[in-house]
């Protein structure tokens, strides 16, 4: 009597297969070492969508009826479309038994998860947020995945680009920083702005306004004084005029 293996794992076996010889658009997927039935996941977001720029990390969990039997999705990098660590309600997974067909590889279940991404409609363990909030986290889900053991294990190609991508974000945010201080500088020696040499903090500007109301002092004193004669000068005169 010849043993066979269970149906599950030769298909899931013939799925990774197809998979390495025909990878799918924007999609990575393994099987953990140590047990078949579970399946691991990352999304690319793709260039037209809010998504890009970002990796999402999920899982698969297949039953040993597969492919009799739809797996459950879980997502697991926050995203703004699905609950993270939350079953997904959709035609692929376990929640619509219904609509499931054996012919559906995990090719076709994670394509039909990726299309499900990019649209809107809302289904139990989705989520609703704005395309910023979506940017936001695709920015951070480089940070958020290299966090994950098991990310690590599985996907060490995907895990030198983030790397990558992370050490760029690095040197442009010092560039950034150091073209603002160069600009702060310039901006203070400008102004006059800077350390004195007893120690004080020349204020910009205030030199400048302490001349100028020192002269309009003057300038105010003067016409003062010159009004003041001219009018000594009319008094002297009618008095003369009169005493005439």
């Amino acid at each position: 009597m010849t043993n066979q293996k269970p149906t599950a794992t030769c298909r899931l076996k013939q799925d990774y297969m197809r998979l390495k010889r025909d990878p799918v658009p924007y999609i990575t997927a393994e099987p953990l070492p140590s047990n078949i039935l579970e399946w691991h996941y990352v999304i690319k977001g793709p260039e037209d969508s809010p998504y890009h720029g970002g990796y999402y990390h999920g899982t698969l969990l297949f039953t040993k009826e597969f492919p009799f039997k739809p797996p459950s999705i879980y997502m697991t990098t926050p995203n703004g479309r699905f609950k993270t660590n939350k079953r997904l309600c959709l035609s692929i997974s376990d929640f619509h038994p219904d609509t499931w067909n054996p012919a559906w590889s995990v090719a076709t279940i994670l394509t039909g998860l990726l299309s499900f991404m990019l649209e809107t409609t809302p289904t139990m363990g989705s989520c609703e947020s704005t395309t910023y909030e979506k940017r936001r986290y695709a920015q951070q889900s480089l940070e958020f995945n290299m966090k994950n053991e098991v990310f690590q294990e599985l996907f060490p190609e995907i895990c030198e680009e983030i790397t990558e991508r992370l050490q760029k974000i690095e040197e442009q945010r010092k560039l950034a920083a150091t073209a603002g201080e160069s600009a702060a500088g310039s901006a203070e020696a400008a102004t006059g702005g800077g350390e004195a040499a007893d120690g004080g903090v020349f204020v910009p500007g205030r030199s400048g306004a302490d001349d100028s109301n020192i002269w309009h002092s003057l300038y105010t004193n003067l016409i003062l004084l010159v009004g003041f004669v001219v009018f000594a000068f009319i008094v002297h005169y009618v008095i003369k005029t009169m005493n005439i």
